[in-house]
């Protein structure tokens, strides 16, 4: 089981806390051109994280360098998305997007809902644009898929971006042997009893891919359902 952030990581992800850079994408911040920034380190261990290089892996490049590179990227990109890994658990996260925001580039958040101090910061002092938050599971299973106890820390990030006003979305990464339908039909049911509406984005398992764990094959039987509301409209990725 983690410690508390893991001590906010290690040093060496500190000094160079990116891992590395995506410098264009269509398809990470809606209807807008980005490049995505991939924080090293994590403070879960879920499963079926297609990413172990990164939440197990160094920084491999600094905030100086990242700025540098954006500096030449001004009116060429729309926006930066700050992903990871977990990009909020860095102690200069908030100066560095604040400095990103200067340059004019929309923001967006990717994040697993840790760090609701950080995130209530962003949101005070007008710093992100777009949120995408990762909705693990409900209570019963979230330590068993997260290996973490963090279920509380994301729900208070939840409540937060409700109360915000931001643009945001929640979103599911499903292997079938670890969610089913009786699940997502509760984590449906619980955005709406917390007044989300719009858009819940399932992602699922893309099969071979490496993982933190192995896992078997996963089937994709949810999309046969029809799991949207009144109120949510489910989407499947992947």
């Amino acid at each position: 089981m983690n410690t508390d952030n893991e001590l906010i990581l290690q040093k060496e992800n500190v000094a160079k806390p990116i891992y590395s850079l995506t410098p264009f994408t269509l398809l990470d911040y809606p209807h807008k051109s980005a490049c995505i920034l991939w924080f090293a380190g994590c403070n879960m261990r879920c499963l079926y994280c297609y990413n172990p290089e990164i939440v197990f892996g160094k920084g491999t490049i600094s905030f100086e360098k990242a700025l540098d590179f954006l500096k030449r990227r001004k009116q060429l990109l729309d926006a930066v998305v700050f992903s990871g890994g977990e990009c909020l658990l860095h102690k200069k996260s908030i100066s560095f997007i604040t400095e990103v925001k200067k340059m004019g580039f929309l923001v967006k958040i990717d994040t697993n809902g840790s760090q609701p101090k950080v995130l209530e910061e962003l949101i005070q002092k007008k710093l992100i644009d777009y949120v995408a938050l990762d909705f693990k599971a409900m209570p019963a299973n979230f330590e068993k898929i997260t290996h973490s106890k963090l279920f509380i820390p994301f729900e208070k990030s939840l409540l937060l971006l409700l109360q915000s006003g931001i643009s945001f979305e929640t979103r599911t990464t499903v292997h079938s042997e670890l969610l089913d339908k009786k699940d997502i039909l509760q984590m449906i049911g619980y955005l709406e009893n917390t007044g989300y509406t719009g858009d819940y984005f399932i992602q699922h398992f893309v099969n071979g891919a490496p993982t933190i764990e192995k896992l078997g094959h996963s089937f994709k039987e949810l999309e046969k359902e029809n799991l949207s509301t009144e109120k949510i409209k489910v989407h499947f990725r992947g």
